[in-house]
């Protein structure tokens, strides 16, 4: 008689906010995957649904309510982690059906809810030998790029700003596991690694830059070590992966990486939240870092590494923020030339300090500002790739098109001033035979406001 071998539970996933939550996604479904749990790719089909949430922004609680919501509606077994799980009351009170809330990144919590909601059915037929769980994880990103998250929390007051709350202080990962993970996910055919934490230029400074041991030598828990070791690391091809910093505050140590940079050793991009310029504005943020020699800085790090892309974000219309503070913010822009900019009107958070601010923007202000700014950011961002036709840049293809009516083929690349989902793309046309992951040198012959046109070089 044939032995019936059970069918595993399935677990679908929704995963809102930003990168760090979504490699906590990944750690979970890792873990469960690990433990039997196959994933589901709609509703339908799932036992249980997880749904990871954002709580940094009203607007974000909103869309995470509303995701609930949906899974609620289309399968009705949902568990909730993430960010907004720090207001269990607020969800329960909107959803009392949902089967459990969890906080950010309390990975076996949210594993015990679903072991609770959907036990796995284990077999002694296919589960003999138990899966290690870090040595193969789930990927929600494309095969070619991968997040690297260094720390969890953060140790900044900024009063706009209720991460601490939500993800406590800064806990370092020690370098040895994160050099691990990235060499793993290098042999696995990842091509770029994204940095990311809430404050990558304080790595390592809740363990004192404490040294592990890493290829038979020591190396500091610090940013500008990671960075170095990062740069070493090569595929079974003998290839580089781009190694691109996010989160990075301009901390004095921060010059140290600029020329990692000008060697090639990793990508010359920085990720810097300046998110203003206004000495009163950054004073009421509270921000860790101000503007003062930041433009001296700026101009430094591009006589060392001329290519160094600067992207950054900032706020318009936080309370109190006057006219005058605006116009400093749009000539401090026209100083700092930055390359990719994001703005952000300001929104209050529930629990941040900076709601009980005096002389709050009105909203018509925040939206005349915003346009402004992004008018301003606009225009010098395509002065700068307006440069960059004619010369021959290096890109990672995203995505290769399907023939057209004449068999050429198209595809949608970025260079290395360009983060996955946030920034410019290189649209390339008659790329031939080309592969999602590849990087290629391609000539840029024409540009927009935001983006690049381009095709292979010959020969």
């Amino acid at each position: 008689m044939a032995i019936e071998i059970p069918s595993p539970p399935k677990v679908g996933m929704v995963s809102l906010g930003c990168p760090k939550a979504l490699v906590d996604s990944e750690r979970i479904l890792t873990r469960l995957r690990a433990d039997g749990y196959t994933m589901s790719p709609d509703y339908a089909g799932a036992d249980v649904v997880l749904v990871n949430t954002c709580g940094f922004l009203d607007s974000a609680k909103e869309e995470s309510l509303a995701a609930i919501g949906e899974a609620i509606a289309e399968n009705g077994r949902v568990i909730v982690t993430g960010c907004m799980g720090n207001e269990a009351d607020v969800i329960r009170a909107r959803f009392p059906d949902v089967l459990a809330v969890t906080g950010a990144h309390q990975y076996e919590a949210v594993v015990e809810a679903v072991h609770d909601a959907a036990p796995p059915e284990l077999s002694p037929y296919v589960d003999l030998i138990p899966q290690i769980y870090d040595e193969a994880g789930v990927k929600l990103t494309p095969r070619h790029y991968s997040y690297l998250k260094i720390s969890e929390g953060c140790n900044h007051a900024c009063s706009f700003c209720i991460i601490p709350s939500l993800r406590g202080k800064l806990a370092s990962r020690r370098i040895d596991a994160v050099l691990r993970e990235a060499e793993k996910l290098v042999q696995a055919g990842t091509r770029e690694l994204l940095v990311i934490s809430q404050d990558t230029s304080a790595y390592g400074v809740d363990v004192r830059h404490e040294t592990r041991t890493w290829k038979d030598r020591e190396v500091r828990t610090h940013m500008t070590d990671l960075a170095r070791e990062l740069g070493q690391l090569k595929d079974a091809q003998g290839r580089a992966p781009w190694v691109r910093l996010h989160y990075v505050y301009p901390y004095p140590h921060v010059d140290a990486v600029i020329p990692l940079m000008a060697e090639g050793l990793i990508t010359p991009y920085l990720d810097i939240p300046f998110q203003h310029a206004a000495p009163s504005v950054l004073k009421s943020m509270k921000r860790p870092a101000n503007e003062a020699k930041v433009l001296d800085r700026l101009h430094k790090w591009r006589e060392i590494c001329p290519d160094i892309a600067i992207r950054s974000s900032f706020v318009v219309g936080f309370p109190g923020e006057t006219e005058e503070d605006f116009q400093y913010l749009l000539d401090w822009l026209d100083e700092a030339q930055l390359d990719r900019v994001g703005a952000f009107r300001f929104e209050p958070v529930e629990g941040a300090s900076a709601n009980h601010l005096p002389n709050p923007v009105p909203e018509e202000v925040k939206e005349e500002r915003y346009a402004r700014i992004m008018e301003k950011t606009a225009a010098i961002s395509a002065a700068k790739l307006q440069a960059k036709i004619g010369r021959v840049i290096p890109v990672i293809i995203d995505e290769v098109g399907e023939p057209d009516e004449d068999g050429e083929i198209g595809a949608t690349a970025r260079s290395q001033a360009d983060a996955p989902e946030i920034d410019g793309n290189v649209f390339l046309r008659n790329v031939g035979d080309v592969q999602v992951g590849d990087i290629i040198d391609v000539l840029v012959e024409d540009a927009d406001e935001h983006d690049l046109y381009g095709a292979l070089t010959q020969g």
